[in-house]
């Protein structure tokens, strides 16, 4: 793979005249996609979605939406993987094993290191998407049901869209906004539902793990359009190698291993489904449409994970996940016709970086 087809070079990443003739490293086609890519005239890291074609916009849907079954089967995949370590030990290694997969590709690629202004925006994709989400949601998963983490954690999309509002610069429309709080309402009640009421330490772990991980989607999603979204995931895992190995060697000798064919499955699969090539699809596909439309394909990852739970655990669903499954479909459909112009920055934000553009 040649230097223009991996990390863009920092000469390439500079807030540039539009009209200046573009840096071959940013015309270059990744191995992300061209969305990966940012223009001559974009920022450093633009805050907003590349325009899209009709084209670009449906592949980057549907390599969303393949991130969202990859990880809608991560949490039938860490209940089997609990049967034969115990928590620490299975977050550990499933670190451990998903960076040497992606240092080993990496490696064969010859990608360069990434510039030094990236690796803090690593740094949170690593702590929030590769540490801290599976950390808690696997603790998590020691006293609830998948099925119950499964809709806890449906509240990821509208955490995720706010977030990434706040950070990127995003300005989806009103109905968007009313479409993605109707989708968490559903998602609220049908967990309230379940749950009777009461909240667990199980769900403050979920709601923890919804914090850090919309963090790090928020993060890898900006990161995504000036590096390929398979490079940000995988220097994220790469730099958290020395921590998970740390943790494996402390934690296996504590923790009892026994081991059978579901709990290694599940740690294969959460190691390299969910973990890289489930965020190597997201990224790519959030590069593409955007934070805020990505975030709300989630809004179907509780229903596929109930569906996975019933299919894989045999565990019983209630007579709502059906009336919930229709009315959060629904309500994808809603936020992705208003979410159409959402990876527009506002005016301000625009003007903001054409003012430091003039000074420069």
């Amino acid at each position: 793979m040649r230097a223009q087809d991996s990390a863009t070079p920092s000469s390439a990443i500079a807030v540039a005249d539009p009209a200046a003739t573009p840096h071959p490293a940013s015309a270059a086609t990744s191995p992300a996609g061209p969305s990966a890519s940012p223009s001559a005239g974009s920022a450093a890291i633009s805050p907003a979605a590349p325009p899209a074609t009709s084209a670009t916009g449906r592949s980057g849907t549907v390599l969303a939406g393949l991130g969202v079954v990859a990880f809608s089967l991560t949490f039938p995949a860490t209940a089997w993987g609990l049967e034969s370590f115990g928590p620490w030990s299975l977050v550990a290694l499933r670190s451990v094993l998903a960076a040497v997969v992606a240092g080993g590709v990496l490696l064969a690629a010859r990608v360069p290191l990434p510039a030094r202004r990236h690796w803090a925006g690593l740094a949170v994709v690593g702590g929030g998407v590769v540490v801290g989400f599976p950390l808690l949601t696997t603790l998590a998963l020691q006293t609830s049901t998948t099925s119950h983490a499964a809709v806890v954690v449906g509240l990821l999309p509208l955490t995720t869209a706010v977030l990434g509002s706040l950070r990127t610069g995003e300005r989806p429309s009103r109905a968007f906004w009313i479409a993605a709080l109707a989708g968490a309402a559903v998602v609220i009640a049908f967990t309230v539902q379940q749950s009777g009421g009461a909240l667990t330490t199980g769900d403050l772990y979920l709601f923890g793990a919804l914090l850090v991980c919309a963090a790090g989607y928020t993060e890898g999603g900006r990161l995504a359009r000036v590096m390929p979204g398979w490079q940000v995931v995988g220097w994220a895992l790469v730099l958290c190698l020395p921590l998970a190995v740390a943790g494996s060697l402390i934690a296996l000798p504590l923790e009892p291993v026994h081991l059978n064919a579901h709990g290694v499955l599940g740690l294969v699969w959460v190691a390299a489904g969910s973990t890289f090539l489930g965020l190597y699809v997201w990224y790519r596909g959030m590069a593409a449409i955007g934070v805020a439309r990505a975030s709300q394909l989630q809004l179907a990852q509780p229903l596929l994970t109930l569906a996975w739970s019933f299919l894989l655990l045999g565990e019983e669903l209630s007579a709502a996940a059906p009336v919930a499954a229709v009315a959060v479909l629904v309500c994808i459909a809603a936020t992705q016709r208003a979410g159409r112009g959402a990876g527009r920055p506002s005016r301000t934000v625009r003007s903001g970086r054409e003012a430091r553009t003039a000074r420069s």
